[in-house]
């Protein structure tokens, strides 16, 4: 038998780390819980604490921290707090992989110490790779790391590719199910609410990515990590929106061939399997079932309407800290529009003026990429 992998879940909390420790509870002989951390969910996270006995925890938001720590007093279980802690837990010796499911650009460091340090990683959070793809990725290669997609539509394209070694890739296309307002223009988005644009079609997610569906925002973030992850130019890249969200991105190879990979939505899929790779473990899930849906759809993304797509391709284009830029200016837009301070075709407006002001650098280092989300942020906390 293979010993346990031990994990380090960095967003346990969230949408994917709830589905990942879900992954965790199936299989106890085969993963450990070694790090949990969590921004504010002080609750579940001492709940998570209790019934996996991590070694370690950490409460990004220091406030809880006291709160935390007198609930787990009685467990060996150690209490850190602060994002510095997170980028330690990261890299700590006990821990086999990084399973990085935190929300935004706040994800950056911690994948970088965690690579640094020799972990695999399991990515779901793919502003990492938005904000510092090239950095990311040229440590990965320096330190020998396999990042391992845990996003439906990578994971897609990553099987796709098994076996592919050596055979040119003509074209990726990534799917999107075209979020709550497909179909409709600028003129029926001027009054559109939050609690509109989080009802997704088909996927059940946090806030913040149920709106960039919603906006195609996070069609350009994944285009932009499947450049990173993949070696595929953007030109290569094709969105194809796909209502059912069935086939979850395909593959087209020299010879004309394109290979799928096809399945019901559900995130402990791909969760797992990067967890597992080159393992197929059982799981226990719906099977799909192509005679009941009857037909697939396809259709081309109206990027006059969601303008966040296009500015997407135009921030990879530009290369550099561009895409660092327009990834913190869509963070801090999102927000605005949760909060209705800002209008829902306004946010693709404050992400454009971003890109168009915030000073550009050609080649960023870590450091520099953290001040230029800072200078994104400040700008437009500004212009709100």
């Amino acid at each position: 038998m293979s010993k346990t992998e031990r994990i380090a879940v960095l967003g346990s909390t969230g949408s994917i780390g709830t589905q990942t420790l879900d992954v965790v509870r199936a299989y106890p002989d085969r993963f450990s819980i070694e790090i949990l951390t969590a921004w504010n969910q002080a609750d579940l996270l001492i709940e998570q604490a209790l019934e996996f006995m991590p070694n370690m925890v950490v409460i990004g938001n220091d406030a809880h921290y006291e709160k935390v720590k007198e609930a787990l007093s009685n467990t060996d279980v150690k209490v850190f707090a602060g994002m510095s802690s997170v980028a330690d837990a990261a890299c700590c010796s006990t821990v086999d992989t990084v399973v990085t499911a935190l929300l935004g650009a706040a994800g950056l460091r911690p994948t970088v110490s965690a690579i640094q340090a020799g972990k695999k990683i399991a990515l779901a959070n793919k502003e990492t790779l938005v904000s510092g793809g090239e950095l990311v990725c040229r440590l990965a290669r320096e330190n020998k790391v396999p990042i391992l997609p845990i996003d439906s539509e990578h994971s897609a394209i990553f099987q796709c590719l098994a076996g592919e070694a050596g055979n040119k890739v003509e074209k990726i296309f990534l799917t999107g199910s075209g979020g709550p307002f497909r179909g409709q223009k600028t003129a029926q988005l001027q009054d559109v609410k939050p609690h509109q644009a989080l009802k997704h079609p088909t996927w059940h997610m946090g806030k913040k990515i149920s709106t960039d569906s919603a906006t195609l925002m996070n069609k350009g973030l994944e285009m932009i990590e499947a450049h990173w992850l993949f070696g595929i130019s953007p030109a290569d890249i094709e969105v194809v929106i796909h209502p059912e969200s069935i086939i979850h991105s395909m593959v087209s190879f020299a010879d004309g061939s394109v290979k799928a990979q096809l399945g019901l939505p559900d995130m402990r899929l791909p969760i797992q399997y990067a967890l597992t790779f080159p393992q197929r473990l059982p799981m226990d899930l719906p099977r799909l079932d192509l005679t009941a849906l009857g037909s697939l759809h396809f259709e081309k993304p109206d990027t006059d309407t969601f303008r966040c797509l296009a500015l997407a391709y135009r921030a990879i284009g530009k290369g550099g800290n561009m895409p660092c830029i327009m990834n913190a200016a869509n963070e801090v837009a999102v927000q605005a529009f949760l909060e209705e301070r800002i209008s829902f075709t306004a946010i693709a407006d404050l992400i454009e003026k971003a890109m168009d002001n915030v000073a550009f650098i050609a080649s960023p280092n870590l450091e520099q990429l953290e001040e230029t989300d800072r200078e994104s942020r400040r700008f437009c906390m500004e212009k709100l």
